[in-house]
């Protein structure tokens, strides 16, 4: 996943080289390089993310569960 932003970021970083001013070089960085490849992690990280935000749902349904448990055996 990563290698196909790094290649894309190559590939920007050499179009703002090329530019005919510091401008329009911060402008190609910005808007063809940072925003999109920004986008493309977080959307291709999302699976991750909901993995680990189940888990933690998770863990904390076997927690309150246990406390639960605990508290009636007293």
């Amino acid at each position: 996943m990563y290698i196909v932003a790094i290649g894309w970021a190559y590939v920007i970083l050499m179009m703002a080289i090329t530019a005919s001013s510091i401008g329009k070089a911060l402008a190609i960085l910005f808007f063809l390089g940072v925003l999109p490849i920004a986008l493309f992690v977080y959307v291709a990280d999302g699976p991750r993310r909901r993995r680990r935000s189940m888990a933690v749902a998770d863990d904390i349904a076997d927690q309150r569960h246990t406390a639960d448990s605990q508290s009636d055996q007293r």
